[in-house]
């Protein structure tokens, strides 16, 4: 199965998201679970012009392939902004709350190892908070 990544970035608004070395697909959406949905419609509009208009379809999209969500700290930090405050993101993340505003507001990019240090801290949280039943 092939893996196509969509990135995922914070607009005016909302959020636009594009795939990854594949020119002319586009979408927008107020949220991740939008921004899929409407990324899938996107590709399948797409590939039925192809088809119609007899253009070569990408060979990404002939056989099975899935979609990988790619978002940067900035627009992480932005969307989960209502549920994460910057003290709770320090707890998990151990990236100081000033840092994190940076990051946030885009006036400073994090390097490479704070950025997955925060991608694991939010994916283990995610893992524990799976693994609860209520």
């Amino acid at each position: 199965m092939k893996t196509i990544k969509v990135i995922i970035e914070k607009a005016d608004r909302n959020y636009s998201a594009y795939l990854d070395g594949i020119d002319g697909i586009v979408t927008t959406g107020a949220n991740v679970s939008e921004i899929k949905s409407n990324m899938y419609k996107a590709i399948n509009a797409f590939v039925e012009e192809c088809e119609e208009l007899g253009c070569e379809v990408p060979e990404e999209f002939s056989g099975e392939y899935e979609l990988v969500f790619k978002m940067d700290v900035e627009s992480v930090l932005d969307f989960y902004s209502g549920i994460f405050t910057k003290a709770g993101l320090e707890r998990i993340t151990g990236i100081n709350q000033k840092q994190l505003w940076h990051y946030a507001s885009g006036a400073r990019k994090p390097r490479p190892e704070q950025a997955v240090k925060l991608e694991s801290a939010l994916h283990k949280l995610g893992e524990e908070l799976l693994a609860i039943s209520l």
